[in-house]
């Protein structure tokens, strides 16, 4: 939408408008990836004046369930996935690239990820999309960023102190088990994660899902983030924008998993979602019913009240993410027992309650990648 006063005509592409008495006109826009349009007004007497035009991309939406690069590798895992492919009950895949462990799925060519020994060739990336993309399935790459104790190990053993997130001592932080938390301020880290992105985009993954897109949880003045200028929300919010452009330029969008507790303690673990969602094409936040305390939401017992705490909750996120009014909230549900048995009517009452506070696409999360077609409607 705009406005070209004494323009004839307006034209973006193959599409053209002619604007109203007062200049204003519409003009629908293709989605190929790009971040912006060249638009072009003409007079009546040939002359033109371009502009390029920032748009935003609007995520088609998901039905989809968590694959691991080790299940992947597994026809007895994988081909009930298919299955649920197959019969139109999922529409995506969500396949790793680099998980907990800091190893990629598979070879990749990132030249630090070759030396530090990331490389964990359970599947081979090219042969995966083909074949996932041959039965019209979306794929994403869930990419850990900043849990990496691969990349820990290898920077500490390198004398690369400064990759780390340390303790007021200077050892590296150890909530996650030694050298397992990467320093998300080190443009080194930065770097490597945006080029594992960018491989991943250009391989042909359609989303890319950043996961432990934070800082660790704990106390933060116990902690250190060498080469930090700013707040640590800025700064995780601020990789995501150096990240965007180069995932966009290869045609795919870029998501954040963030914890469900952000949406009200930002601070906690450095997930403002507000800030985040100006540089993401959709926010992922893990609103698992196991994972909420007694009264969260004025909800009694999340775990067995799986509609309430997920609608109440996952209408936080939409009204957070909305603030910027380009960015859609794509939830992880719960499709695992944890304190409580959770059976399909458990998964089923967690995607209506999303439904019902305005996201109508899911991701399911099991971490032995098993999941009940029974509590997915075909569509």
């Amino acid at each position: 939408r705009g406005t070209a006063v004494g323009a004839a005509t307006v034209t973006a592409g193959d599409e053209q408008a002619r604007p109203g008495e007062d200049g204003e006109f519409v003009l629908p826009v293709r989605q190929d990836g790009g971040t912006s349009v060249t638009v072009t007004a003409t007079d009546a007497a040939g002359n033109t004046a371009t502009e390029e035009v920032p748009v935003a991309l609007r995520h088609p939406g998901m039905r989809a369930v968590h694959m691991s690069a080790s299940a992947w590798s597994s026809a007895t895992l994988r081909e009930p996935v298919m299955d649920l492919v197959r019969e139109r009950r999922i529409d995506t895949v969500q396949l790793d690239i680099k998980d907990e462990s800091g190893k990629v799925g598979y070879s990749s060519q990132v030249p630090l990820a070759q030396e530090i020994g990331a490389n964990a060739d359970l599947y081979d990336a090219r042969e995966a999309l083909d074949m996932l993309h041959a039965e019209g399935v979306h794929v994403v790459g869930r990419l850990v960023a900043f849990r990496d104790p691969v990349l820990g190990r290898a920077s500490w053993e390198s004398g690369d102190h400064q990759r780390l997130v340390q303790d007021t001592g200077g050892s590296p932080w150890s909530g996650y088990g030694s050298y397992s938390f990467t320093n998300f301020a080190d443009p080194e880290v930065r770097e490597y994660n945006i080029a594992l992105a960018e491989e991943a985009a250009e391989l042909g993954f359609d989303d890319i899902l950043y996961d432990y897109i934070r800082r660790p949880d704990g106390d933060i003045d116990a902690m250190r983030f060498p080469g930090l200028e700013t707040s640590p929300e800025k700064s995780v919010a601020d990789f995501l924008a150096d990240s965007r452009e180069a995932i966009h330029e290869h045609g795919a969008y870029q998501g954040a998993s963030v914890f469900g507790i952000a949406a009200t303690r930002p601070t906690q673990i450095a997930q403002d979602i507000p800030m985040m969602s100006e540089h993401v094409d959709y926010i992922a936040p893990m609103v698992y019913p196991s994972h909420w305390g007694p009264g969260e939401y004025g909800v009694d017992s999340p775990e067995n009240q799986p509609y309430d705490i997920t609608r109440r909750s996952v209408a936080d996120f939409v009204d957070q993410a909305n603030e910027n009014g380009t960015t859609e909230i794509i939830p992880w549900l719960q499709a695992f027992s944890l304190g409580v048995d959770y059976g399909p009517g458990e998964v089923r009452a967690q995607i209506e309650a999303a439904e019902d506070a305005g996201a109508d696409s899911f991701l399911l999360w099991n971490a032995a990648c098993r999941y009940d077609a029974s509590a997915l409607a075909p569509t």
